[in-house]
């Protein structure tokens, strides 16, 4: 899109320049919620993950029911507030029924009405933005604005969903350098605006999932993050500080989505690097994430990083030591690296977990693991030394 702008305006995050990327307004709920309703991908997704054996012969009989029921439950859906507040009851059934509890910590200390940049590890691709949002929700604070790649829009709409939930584009699928520069300048300026404005802002530590369990920020997000300042001709330390970020440890006792990412990795390696993606692996990634069993979740907060670093580098060292130090190491953790755990029931029900998956995979999920607790301990090696 070219940039209209006119010299002397101020510009805000509800510029038309930022129209390919932002999130719906209120005024697009009901044609956004209606491409949803309408669209067959979903339709089909829902009967094969309810009903797999009947979707695959009478999948076009019952299809004109989940529609219905699909119309019948955005009836009511008229603004961003409206749909947020549907997925708050959502998230709170989803803790119900797939967790043994969400601790939610730091949250406390928050502001209403400031804009914080909520900088977390990534191991879920929908629930370690929801269960912050939660977070927020829960302490009477505006949920954030979802920075999510545009390799999840691949159907029309998955765009609708994310767009609804106050999802903005990362376009990591451009080629070119330039393209490349001018929409992460851009990306960049629509964060800054965001938080400058009140509101919240959250982008994983990196680019994709840590599916080996190894949480580290990639320092090119950060400078991607500053690009903004650097237009403002604004320090990196100065600019970023002025973001109000917030690291956040999110720590799942399960992963429900373990396996899989065992799968692509060891498919990765066998295939010099090389993975096909099915078709719908995206949506069944989310759905099984959603719906599978979680254990204990913690979700901790951090205060905003005032200082203490001048690059990416050293800022990126500052997030990786609070999400290491308070990642929380459940007995999952604790027995995948083989150290002595108390809760020996919790082991054993690890133990049993890694047994029903293929033995070539073994290694790699207990890796996974693993890896959280690892990180903790040579961290704390390294302040003793």
């Amino acid at each position: 899109m070219v940039d209209t702008r006119s010299a002397g305006n101020p510009v805000t995050s509800d510029d038309p320049v930022f129209d390919d990327i932002r999130p719906c307004r209120d005024s697009e709920v009901r044609q956004e919620l209606l491409k949803i309703v309408n669209d067959r991908t979903v339709i089909d997704s829902i009967l094969r993950f309810r009903h797999p054996v009947l979707a695959k012969r009478f999948g076009f009989l019952f299809a004109p029911f989940v529609k219905s029921y699909l119309s019948r439950l955005v009836s009511s859906i008229n603004t961003i507030d409206d749909f947020q507040k549907r997925v708050a009851d959502f998230m709170g059934q989803v803790s119900r029924t797939t967790t043994d509890g969400v601790t939610y910590e730091g949250f406390d200390d928050l502001e209403k009405g400031k804009g914080y940049l909520f900088i977390s590890n990534h191991r879920d691709i929908s629930l370690d933005p929801a269960f912050i949002d939660m977070a927020l929700y829960l302490h009477g604070l505006d949920t954030v604005r979802i920075a999510i790649g545009d390799n999840l829009l691949r159907i029309p709409a998955a765009t609708s969903l994310m767009r609804l939930n106050k999802s903005f584009l990362v376009k990591r699928s451009l080629k070119s350098p330039r393209e490349k520069l001018v929409a992460f300048t851009k990306l960049s300026e629509y964060i800054g605006l965001s938080v400058s404005e009140g509101h919240s802002v959250w982008i994983a530590q990196r680019e994709g999932r840590a599916k080996d369990g190894d949480d580290r920020t990639e320092s090119a997000v950060l400078k991607m993050i500053g690009l903004n300042g650097r237009k403002q001709r604004k320090s990196f330390k100065d600019y970023m500080t002025s973001l109000n970020i917030v690291p956040v440890a999110l720590s799942y006792e399960y992963d429900p989505n373990d396996e899989a990412k065992a799968r692509e990795l060891y498919e990765r390696e066998k295939n010099g690097g090389e993975y096909h993606k099915e078709a719908f692996e995206d949506i069944d990634t989310i759905t099984r994430g959603i719906r599978g069993y979680k254990g204990r979740v913690c979700v901790r907060a951090g205060k905003p990083i005032t200082g203490g670093f001048e690059d990416a580098d050293e800022l990126a060292q500052i997030i990786d030591t609070f999400v290491w130090r308070n990642y929380e190491i459940f007995p999952s953790a604790e027995a995948a690296a083989g150290v002595e755990s108390s809760q020996k029931q919790k082991v054993s029900e690890f133990e049993n977990r890694l047994e029903q998956y293929p033995q070539e995979l073994r290694d790699r999920v207990r890796h996974m693991y693993a890896m959280p607790y690892k990180n903790r301990m040579n961290s704390l090696k390294e302040a003793d030394d």
